[in-house]
C-alpha cells in the first residue's frame, strides 16, 4: 500500500459488504412496508450495530432501491466514497435469495475463487450477511424470502482497474468484500485477501510454478525471466508472511520470490513484513556478510557506515563480491523454513532497471 499511515488514533470504516447489507435491508423493508428506514441499522457478524444514512431511495411496482455511500474510515481504500446501490425485487416462489451484478460489479471468469465461474463477484461473507438480514426482516414483517438482490457501484469498473481483480479473473468491476464488516485502517486485509485468492486461482489453473514479487519492476522482470502468465504472478508487496503462511497450507510445486536487494535482505534477515515502518535492514550484518565473502577491511568499514542497502550492494559490485547471491540464498533459507516443506523455492534479486543481480535455486 503506497499511502503512508498517519499518526494518531485512526477511525475504522465499513466494508463494501456492510454497505450493501445496509442498503439491501432498507430496500427490502420498503418493499415489505412501503417505508424506507433512514438511518438503517444492521447487525454485523461480531455483534456491532452500525447505522447508515441513505443516499438514495426509490420504491416502484418492480421493487425497491436504496443506496449507502461507503465510509472506509481512515483506510486508503479505493472504494472510499463510492455509492453502493442495491435493488431488491420479488422473485418466483421457492427460488430463495438470488444475487446479481449491476453496474460496476465484476463477474467471476476463472476457477479457484470461492464463487463459481459466471457468478457475480459478491463474496460469501457479504452474501451471508445480506441473506441473514433479509430473512430476519421477512420473519419480522411476514414477508417472502424469495427475492433478487442486485448490487451496483457506479464507476466500479474504473475503480477495479486499481485492484488485482483482472488477474484473479474478475472482469467488469469490483468485488463485494467483507468478513467482519469492519475496515481496520492500514490492516491491508484486502491486499492479503487478494494474495490468497491469487494462489487459489493459480492452483485451480494447475500452475506448478508461481512467482511472488515485492513490486512492479521485479514482477515484470521475473515474468520475462520465466515467461510466466498473468495468473502465475502474485503481487506480494511487503506481505511475505501473508503469502508464505497461506502457501504452507495450500502448497504449489515451486515458488519464485522476486524483489529488490533491500526488501529481500530484510527477508534474509528473518523479517516477514517488509514494510519500511515495520522492519529495517541490519547494516552491520550486511557488512559482516561482505567480510565473510573476503572483502578488504576498507570496504567492510565503508559498508558499516553506509546509509542504505543499495550503497552496500554497490560496494560489493565494485569489489566483484557475490553479495546479492548470498542474500538470495539467505532469503531462500528463511522462505523454506517458513513454508516447512511441500514447495521448492527460488529467489531472484533484481536491480531498479530489472536486471538480475542475485539468484538462489536448487
Amino acid at each position: 500500500m503506497s499511502s503512508r499511515k498517519p499518526e494518531g488514533e485512526l477511525r475504522k470504516g465499513w466494508t463494501t459488504g456492510t454497505c450493501a447489507t445496509a442498503a439491501a435491508a432498507a430496500a427490502y423493508r420498503a418493499l415489505l412496508t412501503g417505508d424506507f428506514p433512514d438511518p438503517v441499522t444492521i447487525t454485523l457478524p461480531r455483534g456491532e450495530e452500525p447505522s447508515f444514512s441513505l443516499s438514495r431511495r426509490e420504491l416502484t411496482d418492480g421493487g425497491a432501491t436504496a443506496a449507502v455511500v461507503k465510509d472506509a474510515g481512515d483506510d486508503p481504500d479505493v472504494t472510499h466514497g463510492a455509492e453502493v446501490i442495491v435493488h431488491v425485487a420479488p422473485a418466483a416462489v421457492s427460488s430463495g435469495i438470488a444475487f446479481y451484478a449491476g453496474e460496476g460489479i465484476g463477474t467471476v471468469t476463472l476457477p479457484g475463487l470461492p464463487l463459481a465461474v459466471g457468478e457475480p463477484a459478491i463474496n460469501p461473507g457479504p452474501r451471508a450477511m445480506i441473506e441473514s438480514t433479509l430473512r430476519g426482516l421477512a420473519d419480522e414483517f411476514r414477508g417472502s424470502k424469495d427475492v433478487t438482490v442486485t448490487i451496483s457501484i457506479p464507476g466500479g469498473e474504473e475503480m477495479a482497474a486499481k485492484t488485482m481483480n483482472a488477474r484473479l479473473g474478475i472482469v467488469g468491476g469490483l468485488s463485494v468484500l467483507g468478513t467482519t464488516g469492519v475496515v481496520i485502517p492500514y490492516s491491508c486485509a484486502s491486499w492479503i485477501h487478494s494474495i490468497h485468492q491469487g494462489i487459489d486461482v493459480a492452483r485451480a489453473a494447475g500452475l506448478a510454478h508461481i512467482a511472488a514479487a515485492t513490486g512492479s519492476t521485479s514482477e515484470r522482470a521475473v515474468q520475462e525471466f520465466h515467461g510466466f502468465s498473468e495468473q502465475a504472478l502474485i503481487d506480494m508487496g511487503d506481505f511475505a508472511g501473508g503469502l508464505l503462511k497461506y502457501l504452507r497450507r495450500h502448497p504449489v510445486e515451486k515458488l519464485t520470490i522476486a524483489g529488490g536487494f533491500a526488501k529481500l535482505t530484510k527477508l534474509a534477515q528473518g523479517h516477514l513484513d517488509l514494510h519500511s515502518s515495520r522492519s529495517s535492514v541490519n547494516m552491520a550484518a550486511l557488512a559482516d556478510q561482505l567480510r565473510a565473502l573476503g572483502s578488504t577491511t576498507e570496504i567492510a568499514e565503508r559498508a558499516a557506515d553506509a546509509n542504505t542497502a543499495m550503497e552496500i550492494l554497490s560496494l560489493a559490485t565494485e569489489a566483484r563480491l557475490p553479495l546479492a547471491d548470498r542474500i538470495a540464498s539467505g532469503a531462500r533459507e528463511v522462505t523454506l523454513a517458513t513454508l516447512a516443506g511441500g514447495t521448492d523455492v527460488e529467489v531472484c534479486i533484481f536491480d531498479r532497471d530489472g536486471n538480475l543481480v542475485g539468484r538462489a535455486d536448487d
